[in-house]
């Protein structure tokens, strides 16, 4: 299987912009910039689309995860929290942290932590992110 985005950049990296799409349509020409990512200025940055592809994987990780233990979830809800630092002359994404809210009939919580952390560690995305990642949980 495999998955494509593309970028399209016109300028020079502080004053020049961008677009990004995927094959599958849901980012189409969508702009981004410096100020998209180092301001506030309304589009996107590669950070949020990797917090946002790191929820996702993992969030759905953890449905298998308690699929396979007979567990069915009424809302696992994730946030992923991208950190860009200052490296050098450079920058490196050093962390990915994961907080979730979940809710889960049945299951006691340290069911829910092994299952949990097998999920982190074994996503996709989790496994191709070379930071630091971490999970905080609310079990209600």
């Amino acid at each position: 299987m495999n998955r494509k985005g593309k970028a399209v950049w016109q300028g020079t990296g502080k004053d020049g912009s961008g677009q990004l799409s995927t094959d599958s349509g849901v980012l189409s020409n969508t702009p981004y910039s410096f100020k998209t990512r180092f301001e506030n200025e309304k589009g996107t940055n590669p950070e949020e689309l990797i917090a946002a592809a790191h929820a996702g994987c993992f969030t759905m990780a953890l449905a298998f995860q308690l699929q396979s233990a007979g567990f069915t979830p009424t809302e696992l809800a994730t946030e992923a929290t991208v950190s860009l630092d200052k490296e050098g002359d450079g920058f490196k994404i050093s962390k990915s942290a994961l907080t979730l809210q979940a809710k889960v009939p049945g299951i006691d919580r340290a069911k829910f932590e092994e299952l949990a952390r097998a999920a982190e560690k074994n996503c996709p995305v989790s496994k191709v992110l070379n930071a630091d990642i971490t999970m905080d949980f609310t079990l209600a």
